[in-house]
Formats: C-alpha cells, sequence, structure tokens
C-alpha cells in the first residue's frame, strides 16, 4: 500500500504508511507562525486522542498547539526539530516532521482531507 497524506483543518498533515502516521504542520502554518524557536513533541510510547494537543510550538509571534490527527501510541519523534526549530519553517512537509503514531482506529482517517480537498479549504482562509 503506498503512501497517502490527507490533511486536517488545524493545519496538520498526515502521511499514512500502513498503520503508521507521520505527522507535521502544513506550509500554510509554518508561515503563519513565523520563525519557530521551540518545539515541545510528545514521549514516545505516550498514547495520543484524535483531537488533543500532542506538541507545541512557539514562535517569535506565539505559541500554539500542535494537535493529533489520529489516536494511537506515538512510536518516534524528530530530535532534530527540537534541536533546530527552523527545520519546521525551512522543510515542514519533510525534515520538519513532528512524530509518528500508531493508528489505532483506521475509521478517524476519514475524517481527514485529501490533497484537493485541503487546497480547496487552504484557498477559504
Amino acid at each position: 500500500m503506498p503512501t497517502e497524506t490527507k490533511y486536517t483543518k488545524d493545519e496538520e498533515w498526515v502521511r499514512i504508511d500502513g498503520d503508521t502516521a507521520t505527522v507535521g504542520i502544513t506550509n500554510y502554518a509554518q508561515e503563519q507562525l513565523s520563525d519557530l524557536v521551540f518545539v515541545q513533541l510528545p514521549k514516545v510510547g505516550q498514547h495520543l486522542i484524535k483531537g488533543k494537543e500532542a506538541a507545541t510550538v512557539e514562535s517569535v509571534k506565539a505559541a500554539s498547539d500542535i494537535y493529533s490527527p489520529v489516536t494511537g501510541e506515538v512510536l518516534a519523534v524528530n530530535p532534530a526539530i527540537v534541536a533546530e526549530p527552523g527545520l519546521v519553517n525551512s522543510d515542514p512537509t519533510g525534515a520538519g516532521w513532528f512524530f509518528k503514531v500508531r493508528i489505532e482506529q483506521t475509521a478517524e482517517l476519514a475524517d481527514l482531507m485529501d490533497e484537493a480537498q485541503y487546497r480547496g479549504y487552504s484557498k477559504k482562509q
């Protein structure tokens, strides 16, 4: 099964590969936040609930919560963005990923937008 990228209305992207979801924030989100100076990630093994706070970012403008797009256990976090938060600004959909979570309830994926839906949504903002 190929990887598939979905999006939330909170501007997170979710790259789905089997039962694993890699989560980050969209380019639009990082532009709105501007220069990130701090990232706090969940702990490996932590259980996340869809729609609940999973991580926190602080920029020169404000602090924002990052929400988990799915329910599941954190499998990995990206230590590179803790050491260098600017990676989220320079490569939000690549090296700037936040965490990986094992998807517990695949039905939750139906609530996410595909790329075409997201493009339509983001144009409305």
